[in-house]
């Protein structure tokens, strides 16, 4: 069987013909999630709980609400890859394998499966028109021809007696480079360049068929060369929440510590006289049981709704994202789409914005409206920018047929439009369509073919012109748009002068805007090098990068996300964008012109690039402030409740009782206060839609990420540790002759009423007050259930001796 060589070289003695079908997208499946720190803590102290003996809360305190967490966040992920995977697997064609040496026939409209070099086509001089939108972006088509020894190649007989070997570089991720060797049996070296090469991912246009044989396969394409992995993405709020829940837990394991440094001195000081206790001999084993029981008694410190409450907030904010009118595009019926809810918040702290121009920045429509010839301007009436509206004065006509002063520059104008381009023409029976490499190119040769000058055909050496006489006129020679240059001049004593302005300027924040192509920057981004480059392209306004490869837009992106400390957003509309779509923080893709490869591999989808701006400027400000506030409410309502069970171990000898019922500190997360995180998370806003977007300075508060940082986070946990000491405190020294259950039900009830009015906005009403009415509902309920319902006998009676300890603190 045919192989290649480790020196490069390509066998073709044994050949075989593969008649291609369609070309095989890889599968990208959705990305494997991290197992999330809570769910660990939490699932390791679930199993702790089943040791006899230890746990002070009893054995399924912590399971069940972590089971109903697992649930939840199971349902959504499934949900969620589930919709990736149907819009990924959809379009992705049937696969069909080749090897490096196969012979393979392509057909008008095919898919190239593998990287092949170009042995004949059905086209006069062996050439075939390709497009590599797949590749580039480009939707213009691009011209290749096969080598002159191999074009008369037109058989399957004629391919059985072809022998000999290719000589190439290795894998590569150039688009626009090749070098190689053709050596074939009896016959001198030929070499073979990127002309010669068709690139997996193109489709044949325009041409009934071809031959070519394979060189690199799979990840040895250059398609796959430049891919990208797609990272895990994970926003910048939850990589500081993550780390400072893990602060979190340091923080209980000191907690617990110092309570068994507390217990241990009250057994030393008063063990002999606390009979009533029933405690054990205190041996050394017994610090080690000592320290898990505390973890367990404290471990509700670590918020564990936390997971739950951000998954439906987020999964709500992606619906509002989905949901938008102002971000519908109308003529294609279609919405903005968030394909993942993780990264709502990052929205509104992007500060580096990296966009493909043609159709993402740009609409990709350009129409022939004006010209200006001898000093006169043609066309100069205002019309709506569509592609129907063209080119519409009849004035020039009629200079040109009325032998006006100005025939000849109307003649040589026309001319030079109809020829000087890159245009390659398409035939559909009479009618005539034009492939460019912008829409720029095919407005213009459309507007002189309206005007009479019809550019019809061309070959690798001529171009083919219908001129207003009827005449078919061909011009041999290449043309291109360059032939024709405006001229600058300017003294060196200017230039000098310019030079050093330009040299005051760089390196400090500047007006300027950098400019660098993609041979260019090949060198830019050496390990030598690149951090000069990019301390010149942050101290500039813009950076228009030229002609890049899929993965140089890929390797711009993350050289400033791995040195710069800021968010990046990536936007195109093109399977040439899905790398730094990827790699950036935020990837959005258009549904646009170049297919679905971008949104199908982007976080978020548009159908404008116009709508970008409310995506950030509005949803992404309210889902940071949203989230960033439940954080910080989940903070503060778990350490205000569960650093009171601390300072109930001051006068309970640390004998690891408990304050409150243990069922109600199980669903105080989960239960009673999950109304107004959750209500927070989905209506609170910074400031009205109308303000954020009149005011775009706006954006920079969350952007800048003062409002959540570590800082932030530990004053509002400082802020807590202060309540929970004044809401414990204060009712144990008011009621310190009255029974301990009603002093619990207090503290209880007043931490309840404290986390409530953490936050006050118009929809919370409901929240807050239903919430309460839920802790009452439960709390009278609950003391009910014993004997009938064999569990919490403690609980029995309470709402009575509630109601007498609340008569009595009245009359006291």
């Amino acid at each position: 069987s045919s192989s290649i060589k480790r020196a490069g070289l390509l066998d073709l003695t044994i050949l075989k013909t593969c008649y291609l079908k369609h070309l095989h997208f890889e599968l990208f499946l959705p990305k494997h999630k991290k197992i999330s720190f809570l769910k660990v803590t939490h699932g390791c102290n679930s199993i702790l709980q089943q040791i006899p003996d230890v746990s002070p809360t009893g054995k399924y305190t912590t399971l069940l609400p972590l089971l109903i967490i697992l649930v939840i966040s199971g349902i959504k992920e499934i949900v969620e890859d589930y919709v990736s995977l149907l819009l990924l697997n959809a379009p992705n064609p049937t696969a069909l394998g080749v090897n490096v040496g196969d012979i393979v026939k392509a057909t008008d409209g095919q898919f190239l499966p593998a990287d092949v070099v170009l042995i004949s086509s059905s086209q006069p001089q062996a050439t075939c028109y390709v497009a590599t939108s797949n590749l580039d972006g480009e939707t213009n088509l691009k011209i290749r021809q096969a080598l002159l020894e191999t074009a008369e190649i037109q058989t399957e007989k004629q391919l059985s007696s072809l022998s000999g070997k290719i000589e190439c570089e290795g894998p590569n991720c150039h688009f626009n480079n090749f070098i190689g060797t053709l050596y074939l049996n009896g016959k001198s070296p030929v070499s073979i360049g990127p002309d010669q090469v068709l690139l997996r991912g193109t489709q044949l246009k325009n041409t009934d068929w071809i031959f070519g044989i394979v060189v690199y396969t799979g990840f040895e394409t250059k398609f796959m060369q430049n891919a990208v992995q797609s990272p895990l993405k994970r926003s910048r709020v939850e990589k500081v929440t993550n780390v400072q829940i893990l602060v979190l837990f340091l923080m209980l394991l000191v907690m617990a510590l110092v309570s068994c440094v507390g217990a241990a001195f009250w057994n030393g000081t008063y063990g002999e006289n606390t009979w009533y206790i029933g405690k054990k001999d205190h041996t050394s084993p017994s610090f080690w049981f000592d320290i898990l029981m505390f973890i367990i008694l404290y471990h509700n410190l670590i918020p564990i709704s936390l997971l739950v409450t951000l998954e439906i907030v987020k999964s709500i904010q992606a619906m509002f994202i989905n949901w938008d009118e102002d971000m519908h595009y109308e003529r294609n019926d279609v919405y903005a789409m968030a394909r993942t809810s993780s990264l709502n918040e990052e929205l509104g702290q992007v500060k580096y914005l990296f966009s493909d121009k043609t159709g993402t920045l740009t609409c990709n429509i350009m129409t022939f409206k004006k010209c200006t010839i001898a000093g006169i301007i043609y066309g100069d009436r205002p019309c709506p920018i569509t592609e129907s509206s063209e080119f519409s004065d009849p004035k020039l006509l009629e200079n040109f047929e009325e032998d006006h002063p100005t025939k000849e520059y109307i003649k040589e104008f026309l001319f030079l439009l109809s020829v000087c381009h890159t245009v390659v023409p398409e035939r559909d029976g009479n009618n005539i369509s034009y492939q460019a490499s912008s829409p720029d190119e095919a407005a213009l040769v459309k507007g002189a073919k309206k005007l009479g000058f019809v550019f019809t055909a061309r070959t690798p050496y001529s171009v083919t012109i219908e001129a207003v006489s009827s005449t078919l006129c061909a011009f041999q020679g290449l043309f291109h748009p360059c032939c024709c240059k405006w001229h600058y001049f300017a003294t060196q004593q200017m230039i000098d002068q310019n030079c050093q302005d330009l040299g005051a300027l760089l390196g400090k924040e500047n007006d300027l805007a950098l400019i660098i192509d993609g041979k260019t920057l090949k060198h830019a981004l050496h390990f030598e090098v690149k951090k000069s480059f990019l301390n010149l392209a942050l101290s500039c306004r813009a950076v228009l990068c030229c002609r890049l490869s899929p993965l140089q837009k890929a390797e711009i992106v993350d050289l400033v996300k791995s040195h710069v400390r800021a968010i990046t957003l990536a936007i195109g509309d093109g399977a040439n964008d899905v790398g730094m779509i990827q790699t950036a923080h935020v990837g959005v893709g258009i549904s646009g012109n170049e297919g679905m490869q971008a949104t199908n591999n982007s976080d978020y989808a548009i159908a404008q690039f116009s709508h970008l701006e409310k995506l950030l400027l509005v949803h992404g400000a309210w889902s940071y402030f949203r989230v960033t506030k439940c954080v910080l409410y989940c903070f503060y309502k778990n350490v205000v409740l569960y650093i009171i069970e601390l300072w109930f171990a001051f006068v309970n000898g640390f004998s690891g009782q408990i304050l409150f019922e243990r069922w109600c500190i199980s669903l105080y997360n989960v239960i009673f206060t999950s109304l107004p995180t959750i209500t927070l998370g989905i209506f609170e806003q910074c400031c009205s839609q109308e303000s954020l977007l009149r005011y775009p300075q706006l954006y920079t508060i969350s952007q800048t990420g003062d409002i959540f940082n570590i800082k932030v986070l530990w004053i509002q946990c400082i802020n807590a540790f202060v309540h929970s000491f004044i809401l414990f405190w204060l009712p144990t020294k008011m009621l310190k002759h009255g029974n301990s259950f009603i002093v619990s039900n207090i503290c209880q009830r007043a931490c309840y009423s404290v986390s409530m009015m953490f936050f006050f906005l118009q929809f919370s009403h409901l929240a807050i007050w239903g919430s309460i009415l839920i802790w009452l509902v439960f709390f009278t309920v609950y003391s009910f259930f014993w004997p009938t319902i064999p569990i919490s006998p403690e609980m029995t009676g309470q709402v009575s001796l509630t109601a007498a300890g609340k008569w009595a603190l009245q009359s006291s």
